[in-house]
């Protein structure tokens, strides 16, 4: 079979997306995954041996994916449901920071109420540098937003970018 259709250039592609008409969010199709799923998901990543950059990866960014496709199905009110129940303890200090600063950076950044649990201080570590190598550390002190450096969690801008 031959390929038949229209091959369009990259900013072609750009175009259609953007002219594309929003999404409507399909009703009654809440939180599919939840930062409390994604810290047990942790808990298991670390007794199997796994480094905490990985909880980082399969955890915390996971968290964001998560969070982030519920902000577009369904706005900042079923987004923050991500973070409703509060992520049991994983073992690891700074898992369990990540978890809070990163509920407190996008209820700050996206208007809502930061869970009580997420407030918590003894939920912090002291000056973990998740998946941010030693070349960008200097970065990661100038950079981390306020909600990770409170609780000890350096990171850089680019951190917390998505594909």
């Amino acid at each position: 079979m031959v390929f038949q259709g229209e091959v369009l250039s990259v900013t072609a592609l750009l175009d259609a997306a953007r002219d594309a008409p929003e999404a409507t969010p399909a009703p009654g199709i809440g939180v599919r995954h939840t930062a409390a799923q994604n810290a047990a998901d942790c808990r298991r990543l670390l007794s199997d041996g796994e480094p905490l950059d990985v909880c980082w990866r399969f955890g915390v960014l996971q968290t964001l994916d998560d969070y982030t496709s519920a902000l577009r199905r369904g706005g900042p009110s079923l987004a923050a449901e991500v973070f409703t129940d509060e992520p049991a303890r994983v073992g690891a200090a700074e898992i369990d920071a990540a978890f809070a600063a990163l509920a407190d950076y996008l209820a700050d950044r996206d208007g809502w109420a930061a869970p009580a649990w997420a407030l918590d201080p003894s939920r912090c570590t002291t000056a973990w540098y998740p998946a941010v190598p030693v070349i960008f550390r200097e970065d990661a002190d100038r950079e981390s937003p306020d909600a990770f450096r409170r609780r000890g969690i350096l990171i850089t801008s680019r951190s917390l970018a998505r594909a």
